[in-house]
């Protein structure tokens, strides 16, 4: 069957959707969403206060929406391709690893039949659970070679149990360790890459008398996302992951999680004789974020940000992203449309990149 292909136009690859079976566990989130930290809805009611049941509701059929809104919102803008992904926490909510995993595979398979429906238009990032770096790579040589992703999304750390295989003290289950070098092998062999997004603290996290339970307020995508997720990006730089498997390939949002503009402060004190003879990693931040990191401007429209990271890293690493529906289509595009950029450059971070990056099945 042929399908028929849109105009050329920016490629978005941050791009949250929700199958039926997370209808379950996505409530439980939906309290954390802090309204000054999102773009409500284009069709919410004028009369729908932030943070409101109704508005809940039209976010979650947002992100349940895949061929009508969406598509439609896309063609008006100049959207020409979007990578789906299954929104955060995911899996990694999860702390029954055999529940985690079914929650990837439930996903990834409906996810997979709704691209079949236009892959003109839509590609797939899979979900997997990381609970261990078996289940981890069983999911993802499923999902890429079976299914057809062009990569995969996990969302933070794994939430598990103390004392569980992998977790920390806190019941946490980061992928530094020596426990994930089969994963990130896997993640090699396959040549797809690791969209690391944010995701809101674990239930413990947030209870009464902890940092962030009682500074509820700084929640979410301003501030908390891009400090917890950028602790684990750099933990990664600095393990050697990158070292043992120098063709891996992470992709972080929101213009980096913040980290190329510490960049330099980063490496001039992990530079350092004291910390360089010590640190298990060969080289320094820059270097990981010049060989193996790319970032997209999901979420954080800004227009001197970008030009920053662009001369921190490089064009080649810089991409368009949007993260809708958390933010508009129309708001990203606008900002898009006047982003002032020599044209060759331009062309790569609108889709160039994506294409090459991610494998896509687009015309150059």
């Amino acid at each position: 069957m042929t399908f028929p292909k849109a105009a050329k136009g920016t490629i978005a690859i941050e791009e949250a959707v929700l199958d039926p079976a997370g209808l379950s566990w996505i409530s439980a989130s939906a309290p954390l969403f802090n309204p000054g930290h999102r773009e409500t809805p284009p069709d919410s009611p004028s009369g729908s206060p932030p943070g409101s049941p109704t508005r809940h509701s039209q976010l979650t059929s947002l992100l349940q929406d895949v061929h009508t809104t969406r598509l439609q919102q896309m063609d008006t803008h100049g959207v020409e391709y979007m990578l789906l992904s299954l929104t955060s926490p995911g899996p990694q909510g999860e702390t029954d690893p055999a529940k985690a995993a079914t929650i990837a595979r439930e996903a990834n398979n409906w996810l997979s039949e709704q691209v079949k429906l236009n892959p003109a238009r839509f590609g797939g990032l899979a979900s997997v659970s990381m609970h261990n770096s078996e289940d981890a790579s069983i999911e993802a040589v499923r999902a890429v070679k079976e299914l057809g992703f062009f990569g995969l999304i996990i969302n933070d750390y794994q939430d598990s149990l103390p004392g569980a295989p992998n977790a920390d003290k806190e019941g946490k289950i980061y992928y530094d360790g020596e426990g994930f070098h089969q994963f990130w092998k896997t993640v090699e062999e396959l040549d797809v890459p690791v969209y690391l997004h944010p995701r809101y603290p674990a239930a413990q996290d947030l209870e009464p008398g902890t940092k962030w339970g009682d500074r509820k307020q700084i929640l979410g995508a301003a501030v908390q996302f891009h400090l917890d997720l950028s602790t684990h990006v750099y933990a990664l730089c600095s393990s050697g992951i990158f070292d043992l498997f120098p063709r891996v390939k992470v992709v972080i949002g929101h213009l980096g999680e913040g980290i190329p503009f510490n960049l330099w402060r980063a490496d001039h004190w992990y530079n350092k004789p004291v910390k360089k003879a010590t640190r298990p990693s060969k080289e320094d931040y820059t270097y990981y974020f010049t060989h193996n990191i790319s970032i997209t401007t999901s979420g954080n429209f800004n227009e001197s940000g970008l030009k920053f990271c662009i001369d921190q890293i490089g064009v080649e690493r810089c991409l368009f992203s949007i993260d809708y529906p958390y933010d508009t289509i129309a708001e990203a595009q606008y900002w898009w449309h006047g982003v002032d950029l020599p044209a060759d450059q331009k062309e790569l971070v609108a889709r160039g990149n994506a294409i090459r990056l991610f494998k896509l099945p687009l015309d150059p």
